[in-house]
């Protein structure tokens, strides 16, 4: 917590949104938005109160990171999602964590409450005259309430529909006031940003994607498991060298590289491709979160794609017609093909 410490005694809520502007920091959940930028959108005259949000309902498949981040280090969630509130001057955040991931709720629920004896949490932290109340709150498994809308209406005791954009949470969230949402991974690199500055942190990574991004690789691989890496750091050498290559001796067929509803990239398209925002639009696909889903050459395609189609027809939350009709028809033509 000295990086809570550094800002609660030397840092305005306006200089912390700055340096973090200043460190290029991008949202890791999935669309990449700048999170300085994203924060400087809450009106800071509003009456109405601020809620920060973090987003711990990591349900995109062939995604872990958030979870290793949430079982083995939830002090560094805790602390940035302090040092966000803080920013926005919000005084009372939620963590909202997967109803599947019971363990983490309780590593978290333990680490809240180590936090708050320590005087990190509750009323004037440190003596600097900040409160903040953190709630975690455990949703019910919905693929869904992964998206910051939805996530809100959840919260809110409804539904987990997403609400039309705009207004944007920024000025209409949680009850109608003020919200910021940001992934776990995102408030999570917070602390290191505070305490080391936004140019250390700018140093690493591309011009346009800096910092180091969280990548969950799983499937036909060596090695798998959760790996850090520089942002632009190359996925061929990322998989043969760090990864170990592909399993049992085989040869690679395809690789999604952001999580299972970002498109596949063919063994043939991989080559100069680097791990970066930019570089994989380029390529035909995304970073998303940073899900390496990764197939040999005995991977049946059509049995993949019907897999994960299968997935988003029983995750669709059944709000508009084009989500609710068509990913069932996806799955029936795929099965169709298959058999």
């Amino acid at each position: 917590y000295r990086a809570l410490e550094k800002v609660l005694q030397s840092l305005s809520p306006e200089q912390v949104i700055e340096e973090v502007k200043n460190s290029g920091l991008r949202g890791r959940g999935g669309a990449g938005f700048p999170t300085g930028m994203k924060w400087s959108f809450v009106p800071k005259d509003s009456p109405k109160p601020k809620y920060l949000i973090c987003n711990a309902d990591e349900s995109e498949p062939g995604t872990f990171k958030d979870r290793v981040l949430i079982e083995r280090d939830p002090h560094a969630i805790i602390e940035g999602t302090i040092i966000a509130a803080y920013a926005i001057r919000s005084h009372t955040a939620f963590i909202y964590i997967r109803g599947e991931f019971a363990f983490g709720s309780r590593v978290l629920e333990t680490a809240i409450e180590e936090a708050k004896e320590a005087g990190y949490l509750g009323t004037s932290i440190l003596g600097s005259g900040y409160d903040l109340e953190l709630i975690l709150h455990r949703g019910a498994g919905a693929y869904i309430c992964g998206e910051e809308t939805a996530l809100i209406s959840s919260l809110e005791g409804g539904k987990g529909w997403p609400k039309v954009k705009p207004p944007f949470p920024a000025t209409h969230g949680l009850f109608g006031c003020p919200t910021v949402v940001n992934n776990v991974e995102t408030l999570a690199a917070l602390p290191w940003i505070i305490e080391r500055g936004a140019a250390a942190y700018g140093a690493l990574g591309t011009e346009k994607s800096k910092g180091t991004n969280l990548f969950s690789v799983s499937g036909h691989i060596q090695n798998p498991g959760v790996y850090e890496l520089e942002m632009g750091y190359p996925l061929q050498r990322f998989l043969e060298e760090d990864c170990g290559g592909v399993a049992n001796g085989r040869r690679l067929k395809g690789v999604i590289p952001g999580g299972a509803s970002m498109p596949v990239l063919r063994a043939n398209e991989i080559e100069g491709v680097r791990l970066d925002y930019e570089s994989l639009q380029q390529a035909g696909s995304m970073l998303g979160s940073g899900g390496v889903i990764v197939m040999d050459d005995t991977t049946c395609m059509v049995k993949a794609a019907g897999n994960i189609a299968r997935f988003f027809a029983h995750e669709s939350c059944g709000q508009c017609t084009p989500c609710r009709g068509g990913c069932h028809w996806m799955e029936k033509v795929f099965y169709r093909i298959e058999n």
